[in-house]
């Protein structure tokens, strides 16, 4: 896809200076662990689906598009699709907050219990695949595909920007645009705030169909969702339990969650294996149009399971430490194999191997 490494570069790195301002300058504890879940929660999955969901898209504007929005001019059809996009996005958010199966799958979103921008990266691996029937009308209408790519992409952006701690407000621009203050009111869970302001980039969709909501001086708000009960360091479980809770009921009712407690200094460590990973991805998506389909899936396959491998480093399992080494070994292999000659590729995996050794090292120091 067109630069997009370069956007989620940027969005890595306004994370990474949120934590610093969270941690230094408002002296708060980082929440680790779910930094990381947030930042592989997709991970190549969604990506994939999302490649998916512009290939339908384009798709459906090459056979069945009725051309209609191809004869305005340029400039109008810009803005024609930039209001267009964000209207078909409210209602697919406010439907997946209304239907338990496409709650199923956004429910991903809204299980993060802290409110920062790693929340805007966090979501299920299906939710490209339950948004496309929202936006297939742009399609018909005749909405080029690198307009509904390059138009939804900047909106995505906005959504994450949305998604930081430290600006809150904008004045008086907050009456036609979503701010960050308008979307932490989405996240709570309580029955005041509830299912209100779906709206992606502008508030006037919750306006004209009665869903805004403005915060209130005497609730106070708690994010999250008060029926979760399953461990969120795993993105195997994460994705897929409430698929199994809606189908399966009695089953899951047997799982509980089990996080375990660990000490800052243990989840900052093994922290720094999730952020490694996030690198990788966006050396992958970078080099997406220049290896062949078996070196993309070779990586592919490592990277989808080293996002697992990370919940068995926050939990101390030792098969999770194996399989962290063992990943990291391949990828030199997968190197060295291929005559891949990559700076950036290179350090990552020595940085993986580093890692993964002082893990069993660190793992023994910080009791749990």
């Amino acid at each position: 896809m067109i630069n997009l490494h370069f956007g989620i570069m940027l969005m890595l790195f306004l994370c990474i200076l949120e934590i610093i301002y969270i941690k230094y300058k408002e002296k708060k504890e980082v929440p680790w662990r779910e930094i990381i879940f947030n930042l592989n929660s997709g991970h190549l999955i969604l990506w994939v689906f999302r490649g998916l969901e512009v290939v339908c898209f384009d798709f459906v504007a090459r056979h069945f598009s009725i051309g209609l929005i191809g004869k305005l001019p340029i400039i109008v059809q810009w803005i024609f699709t930039f209001f267009a996009w964000d209207f078909c996005f409210y209602w697919m958010h406010r439907l997946h907050h209304k239907y338990m199966i496409l709650w199923a799958v956004h429910v991903v979103h809204h299980e993060g219990e802290h409110f920062n921008f790693s929340l805007g990266i966090r979501n299920s691996w299906y939710s490209s695949l339950t948004s496309f029937p929202f936006f297939a009308g742009l399609a018909i209408l005749g909405v080029p595909t690198e307009q509904f790519y390059l138009i939804g992409a900047f909106h995505y952006f906005v959504q994450f920007y949305n998604h930081n701690s430290i600006i809150k407000n904008h004045c008086f621009i907050d009456r036609f645009i979503v701010s960050p203050s308008h979307h932490k009111l989405h996240h709570a869970s309580n029955v005041e705030y509830r299912d209100k302001n779906c709206g992606g980039t502008l508030t006037i969709w919750d306006k004209w169909f009665g869903t805004f909501e403005s915060e209130k001086e005497n609730v106070e708000m708690k994010l999250g969702v008060t029926s979760s009960n399953h461990a969120i360091d795993n993105p195997l479980t994460g994705n897929n339990f409430h698929f199994i809770k809606y189908f399966s009921p009695k089953w899951s009712s047997k799982y509980n969650k089990k996080t375990k407690k660990s000490s800052q200094q243990f989840d900052f460590f093994v922290a720094l294996g999730g952020f490694l990973l996030f690198g990788l991805l966006i050396y992958y998506i970078y080099q997406e149009d220049k290896w062949s389909y078996f070196q993309l899936l070779q990586l592919g396959c490592m990277l989808v399971l080293a996002t697992i491998a990370v919940y068995g480093l926050f939990e101390n399992f030792v098969l999770g430490k194996l399989f962290w080494l063992f990943i990291s070994i391949f990828l030199s292999i997968f190197i060295f194999s291929h005559h891949i000659n990559s700076l950036v590729l290179s350090t990552i995996s020595i940085l993986l191997i580093i890692h993964s050794i002082t893990i069993f090292y660190v793992t023994t120091t910080f009791k749990k």
